[in-house]
């Protein structure tokens, strides 16, 4: 799959099947490249700083020859604590060149909201991390000192869609 597809994927109704749900997990993995272009080099836990932006928190939980398990939030201000939300803890599998958001949790209407575990809660979850990267990426956000050229084109492509 082209990771710089100006195509709107994945929209869905009611009757998601598995193969739509890899077909997902490609295109997370795509977009994770581009805001990670240096993944296996990344360190433990780094921060995406973009001007006029909340910073973009990255922690690395497990690493392996085949996969590599993170967590991606922001952490906004309260005034009792950090409220991390978006949270997702996510795997990437690197031989398959796919990315699951295995767990997470947004913040909606005062509250927080924690997907489940059906294929419709796991398509929800992960059509979630599609479109938050989407959006980080259009941002600016990225972790790594790689060229901007990559980044600039999927910006240019979203600009497409939008």
């Amino acid at each position: 799959m082209n990771s710089l597809s100006v195509n709107e994927p994945h929209r869905i109704g009611l009757n998601c099947t598995f193969a739509d749900l890899m077909d997902l997990y490609e295109s997370n993995y795509s977009r994770l490249r581009l805001l990670l272009p240096e993944l296996r080099s990344i360190s433990d836990a780094a921060v995406s700083e973009v001007p006029d932006c909340i910073g973009l928190y990255l922690q690395v939980v497990d690493r392996s020859r085949h996969t590599t398990t993170l967590r991606l939030y922001y952490a906004f201000p309260e005034p009792s604590d950090e409220c991390k939300a978006p949270y997702l803890k996510i795997r990437i599998y690197h031989d398959a060149r796919t990315a699951e958001a295995m767990t997470g949790m947004v913040q909606r209407d005062g509250g927080s909201v924690d997907f489940g575990e059906s294929l419709r809660s796991r398509w929800r979850r992960n059509r979630f991390l599609y479109k938050w990267l989407g959006y980080c990426l259009r941002r600016g956000h990225r972790f790594g000192e790689r060229s901007a050229r990559r980044q600039n084109a999927f910006a240019a492509a979203c600009e497409l869609t939008a």
